[in-house]
């Protein structure tokens, strides 16, 4: 229970797929503010479904039969067709939140696919495989959170004009990772 628990703050803080892997970045800069939260909880919703899904399918069926060479046409069809009715639960499990216009973004999503390409590389269990999905979708919504919210101040503050823009956004997100980078003594293995 411990390793599970650690391997879930593991995944969110430290080796982030959005800070440490540059995977799942194209979200972050197509994201507007009012639906930060809605594009978060669909993330992290497709990404623990995904990583599940991805999880037995490889190595319940794929290694059985020794097909392992096509894992990538076996996830990326898996990914591309659950983003619609995963969309379409969420906005009638959740209608107070806009989940119109999220399909691109998480059609374009790379952290989706690397994280059942993570999922089929180690096997460490199921349980594992769980707790690994969430932790990437609540580390990718943590961090939106925070450069939506650095978007927000960037555009209410007299940034210089050579900073303005993405220039800003990048020093912004280095930023951020530098300081996700003192959570790696967190946890020692």
């Amino acid at each position: 229970m411990t390793e599970l628990l650690l391997t879930l703050i593991s995944a969110a803080l430290i080796n982030n797929l959005v800070l440490q892997w540059p995977l799942g970045v194209d979200p972050l800069v197509g994201a507007e503010q009012r639906q930060v939260h809605a594009l978060g909880i669909a993330t992290a919703s497709l990404m623990l479904i995904v990583g599940l899904l991805g999880y037995a399918i490889y190595h319940w069926l794929l290694v059985p039969l020794d097909l392992t060479a096509l894992r990538l046409f076996v996830f990326l069809p898996l990914s591309v067709l659950l983003i619609a009715p995963l969309l379409k639960l969420l906005s009638r499990s959740l209608p107070k939140l806009s989940f119109d216009g999220l399909w691109p973004l998480l059609l374009g999503n790379a952290g989706v696919l690397g994280l059942t390409l993570f999922n089929a590389q180690d096997d460490q269990g199921f349980f594992h495989a769980t707790a690994l999905s969430l932790g990437a979708g609540l580390g990718f919504w943590l961090v939106l959170s925070l450069f939506c919210d650095l978007q927000q101040r960037t555009r209410d503050n007299d940034v210089p004009l050579p900073f303005r823009g993405l220039p800003i956004q990048l020093i912004g997100a280095g930023l951020i990772a530098v300081a996700f980078l003192g959570f790696s003594g967190l946890i020692k293995t």
